[in-house]
């Protein structure tokens, strides 16, 4: 048994902050941004209220509104997220409230932009083991919350947003396939937010240094990105007897376009076959997969083969193959058939 997703949903806030507002807070310019980068713009939840878990639950009611799925046939949750509404009471427990997942467990997992491929591979295991049958999946995050927009190495790259996939069993041949995850404790140091945690509480002194702030070391983490994912790509394709002309599509974490060309041109893929969407959103951190799922959606077809991979925080990385399965009708198809059949019965 394997379990594959059945269903795609995605939300991004209204407000558009492009590079040329960026440029007023920070000196750089939009071409400079654009060209080391590849982000044009980024998604940014203004309002207080939304936190987190709001761009959660648009995700899930999104998936919920666009198929057909009840959300009291939903066993589980697992939400990715590096931006918890609190560090203490889990976020999950209020998307399961909001969403109508009543009779769903939820629990948060925090593996930075790593986090939504960490948490498909728990979910997929669940579903394999025969004791769940639907599980949701969501990477979201509110990077703004984290963001010190006077940092020009970091404020050019985050953005909000949220995507989540339904998990269910496969139907034989199809699914998720052999997944390879991976950590290094040692890159903890090159990309962090320094306080807020048990080892350095926040306090006056860590507000007045900024310590609640993401900290990048832009270049190391660069190079240790592209040879990772390139590296755990090739495992993962052996250990499926995929080569890359099995390949279909890729769909990298979206944390910078020169990256993602490097793993490209690392890996012998096309890179007319490397779903790339950071141009409108920038890094969501969590989201950025699951929103390229939802971006792309119409373009993956049950049977093609599909490669994920991801590098965040932790250091943490990891790449799984999918052969895209059957997904669940849609809600417009459905009326589209309702209609269809009325107007054969009136004729």
């Amino acid at each position: 048994m394997k379990a594959t997703i059945t269903a795609v949903g995605g939300f991004v806030p209204s407000y558009i902050l492009n590079n040329d507002a960026i440029t007023a807070m920070v000196d750089t310019t939009s071409d400079w941004i654009e060209k080391r980068t590849g982000i044009k713009e980024r998604r940014i939840a203004k309002n207080d209220d939304h936190s987190t878990s709001y761009l959660a639950v648009a995700a899930i009611e999104n998936l919920i509104q666009s198929y057909e799925v009840d959300p009291l046939e939903i066993q589980g949750l697992i939400l990715a997220t590096a931006t918890p509404d609190y560090i203490l009471a889990p976020t999950a427990s209020k998307i399961c409230e909001k969403s109508g997942l009543l009779n769903a467990f939820g629990f948060d997992m925090n593996v930075a932009c790593s986090g939504f491929l960490f948490a498909l591979e728990m979910g997929a295991t669940m579903i394999e083991s025969g004791r769940y049958q639907k599980i949701i999946i969501v990477g979201a995050d509110k990077m703004s919350s984290i963001v010190d927009y006077q940092d020009r190495n970091t404020c050019i790259l985050f953005g909000d947003g949220a995507g989540a996939v339904l998990i269910e069993k496969a139907v034989e041949g199809y699914g998720i396939q052999k997944t390879i995850l991976k950590t290094d404790g040692s890159g903890t140091d090159s990309l962090l937010v320094p306080a807020g945690g048990s080892k350095n509480p926040a306090s006056l002194v860590s507000i007045l240094h900024k310590k609640h702030f993401i900290y990048q070391d832009g270049s190391y983490v660069f190079k240790k990105a592209v040879a990772s994912m390139s590296e755990v790509c090739n495992e993962v394709l052996q250990e499926n007897e995929w080569t890359k002309e099995d390949i279909d599509w890729v769909v990298p974490h979206q944390a910078n376009l020169r990256i993602i060309k490097a793993v490209s041109d690392n890996l012998n893929i096309d890179f007319d076959k490397v779903k790339v969407n950071i141009e409108k959103y920038g890094n969501t951190t969590s989201a950025t997969v699951p929103l390229c799922l939802w971006d792309f959606k119409n373009d993956f077809k049950e049977g093609q083969n599909i490669l994920i991979t991801t590098f965040g925080a932790g250091f943490s990385w990891g790449a799984a193959c999918i052969k895209w399965g059957v997904m669940r009708r849609r809600k417009n198809e459905k009326s589209k058939v309702n209609q269809l059949q009325s107007a054969e019965c009136l004729s």
